[in-house]
């Protein structure tokens, strides 16, 4: 009789409860988004199936000696996962759109306005019963803002590691969710004959240009923002592969092969953070719902900038551009170019996007290197 009650103890049916069971429901409904909806799927795969298996009762697979526990600890916990990540994301990203307009990294800089909102929103909910966050919590949330999910990950295991789960679902899900969000507010905030205006063509970038960008923003995070080198330094660093033409090798496997592994990795580690008994809280709502003002927010303050730009110089510059400062790459800027044809069907302004959007992900980082350096001693 001890034998059947401890072999019933053992199963599954036995002892799962209500919240993993609806946990496990919130991994698949990640999975249909990947899968179904093409929503960010590199990401919400893998963190959508880690998610159900942190919630298999009894397993253990998201506990320290289980193996998402591990993979947790080996790369989000030490910060290597996100920062492998900027590695790659640099040397797949062409920062020539920003070195031939550089005034475009202004429109990166006030994207990131909703990051700072979101900090005081975030505190001023401890005001409501069930709130109780730090302000190196709400620093670790306001970074949703950002639009850039390595950054939001990378902040939040420094800052608020018990909140990584919610936090990283919010920001990916929020990026996954561009072409939704953005439109309607590109569109609130500029008149037709903004969005219709054409811009010239961008100068030819230099291959001397493209290989001092690295050292040029990466002397300046020396000199101004060291809190910020990690994720700065990285990112310049693949962008040195790329851009050096000497080191193909290298640069094919931080484009490739090192940034599918660790996508992989790094998602089933977050899914491992979705397990019900940490992610079930009235905090994990504000999280979400701050996460979707943040976002707003950030695209609002690229556009209105944008606005200003096109103010100033005389209407060249459509401030549909702004759009794209916050950095999800190339999302934001393919988003920006699809409602600017909308409205003039010559209207190609992708590469004048990516501008901004390249400016978005140092902007995020750097912003990221504040909060580290402001809240984190």
């Amino acid at each position: 009789m001890a034998g059947f009650e401890a072999l019933w103890q053992s199963m599954g049916i036995a002892t799962i409860s209500w919240g993993e069971v609806l946990m496990m429901a919130v991994g698949g409904l990640l999975l249909f988004l990947a899968i179904k909806k093409k929503f960010e799927p590199l990401l919400l795969l893998p963190i959508g199936f880690g998610a159900i298996l942190s919630n298999i009762p009894v397993a253990g697979i998201a506990g320290p000696d289980g193996l998402l526990g591990m993979i947790y600890h080996v790369g989000i916990e030490t910060g290597v996962f996100p920062l492998l990540i900027f590695m790659g994301v640099g040397a797949l990203t062409d920062f020539s759109s920003l070195i031939a307009r550089p005034s475009t990294l202004l429109l990166g800089a006030a994207a990131q306005f909703g990051i700072f909102m979101t900090l005081l929103g975030a505190l001023a909910l401890n005001w409501l019963p069930g709130f109780d966050f730090t302000l190196a919590d709400a620093s670790a949330i306001a970074i949703i803002g950002g639009a850039d999910g390595p950054t939001a990950i990378f902040l939040a295991s420094r800052l608020a590691p018990e909140l990584l789960g919610a936090i990283a679902v919010a920001a990916y899900s929020y990026m996954a969710l561009v072409p939704i969000i953005q439109p309607p507010i590109m569109k609130a905030l500029t008149s037709q004959a903004e969005r219709q205006v054409v811009m010239n063509q961008l100068r030819p970038v230099s291959k001397l240009e493209r290989i001092l960008f690295p050292f040029t923003v990466l002397l300046l995070c020396i000199l101004f923002l060291p809190s910020a080198a990690p994720l700065i330094g990285m990112l310049m660093f693949g962008n040195l592969l790329r851009e050096s033409g000497v080191v193909e090798r290298l640069n094919s496997a931080a484009q490739n092969e090192i940034i599918n592994i660790v996508t992989i990795l790094l998602g089933l580690a977050v899914g491992s953070k979705l397990s019900a008994d940490k992610f079930l809280t009235v905090e994990t709502l504000g999280i979400l719902g701050l996460g979707a003002v943040a976002f707003s927010i950030g695209t609002a303050s690229g556009i209105l900038m944008g606005k200003l730009m096109h103010r100033i110089s005389g209407g060249k510059v459509n401030p549909l551009i702004g759009a794209a400062g916050v950095s999800a790459v190339p999302m934001a800027a393919r988003v920006v170019n699809k409602v600017g044809q909308e409205a003039n069907a010559h209207n190609y302004l992708l590469m004048h996007a990516m501008g901004p959007n390249v400016a978005g992900v140092i902007g995020s980082a750097v912003a990221a290197g504040v909060l580290l350096a402001v809240v984190g001693n």
